[in-house]
């Protein structure tokens, strides 16, 4: 799962919106829609499947780590789909725009409308991908990760090296500091780039570490400890046993 949000996210942004993207007049064109375009946002449909797939997948097993923690990663998870979505709507909606540009449309009333959704596009980029992903796939499966031993510590590191190296690419943009495709905003990138793949090739080729998995608790009372209440429990002689906190 890790590796198809690879596969699927890179070529979008690399070279299917280029056109969309990079010039202002690609909405009064004319012509069909661009069938790049449209094949980029199938990619980016299966990227939200296989993002909330990651999470899903992963949540039975480090929910026994933490369920407060796995939860949150999931809901991350959701989050960063749903900015993506948005964005997906923005490219569609310029693709229909722009065949309404062919059938003769008012064009200054189309570049205008078409910069505000490229503007959408580029923000759902930078909150979903370029600032929750800091804090889910960074900041809480890193601790997921390093706290349960599941994979190597010093990978798990690096997911929380790159959880705040993200947030902070985001906040210096979105502040002016420095722009998105800026030397410096590419390189604080690279250390998410990494965990994530890296992670994804790792359970791939090793999975995870067994002795890790077999110490991980699987007593539901463990989860009081997370802040979620446990019923009581109701021994052979049928009398209640308050429950624990």
């Amino acid at each position: 799962m890790f590796v198809i949000t690879f596969i699927a996210s890179i070529p979008p942004v690399l070279f299917l919106y280029g056109p969309l993207l990079d010039d202002p007049r690609y909405i009064v064109g004319g012509g069909a829609a661009d069938n790049g375009l449209a094949f980029g946002a199938l990619l980016e449909l299966i990227l939200i499947i296989a993002n909330i797939g990651t999470a899903v997948v992963l949540y039975p097993v480090v929910k026994r780590v933490s369920e407060i923690f796995a939860l949150g990663f999931v809901a991350a998870r959701v989050v960063e789909c749903a900015f993506i979505a948005v964005g997906i709507l923005s490219v569609l909606s310029l693709m229909t725009l722009r065949q309404e540009a062919a059938a003769g449309a008012d064009a200054g009333s189309l570049l205008a409308v078409g910069a505000s959704l490229v503007a959408i596009h580029d923000w759902t980029f930078l909150l979903g991908p370029g600032f929750v992903v800091g804090v889910g796939n960074g900041l809480i499966l890193g601790y997921l990760m390093y706290r349960s031993g599941l994979v190597p510590r010093g990978m798990a590191i690096l997911g929380l090296i790159a959880g705040p190296v993200l947030i902070a690419r985001f906040v210096g943009i979105l502040f002016g500091v420095f722009e998105p495709g800026s030397a410096l905003g590419g390189l604080m990138v690279v250390p998410e780039f990494l965990w994530e793949l890296s992670l994804g090739i790792w359970l791939i080729v090793k999975g995870f570490n067994p002795s890790a998995v077999a110490s991980l608790s699987t007593d539901p009372d463990d989860s009081v400890v997370m802040g979620v209440d446990q019923p009581a429990a109701v021994p052979s002689n049928g009398q209640g046993v308050p429950a624990k906190g």
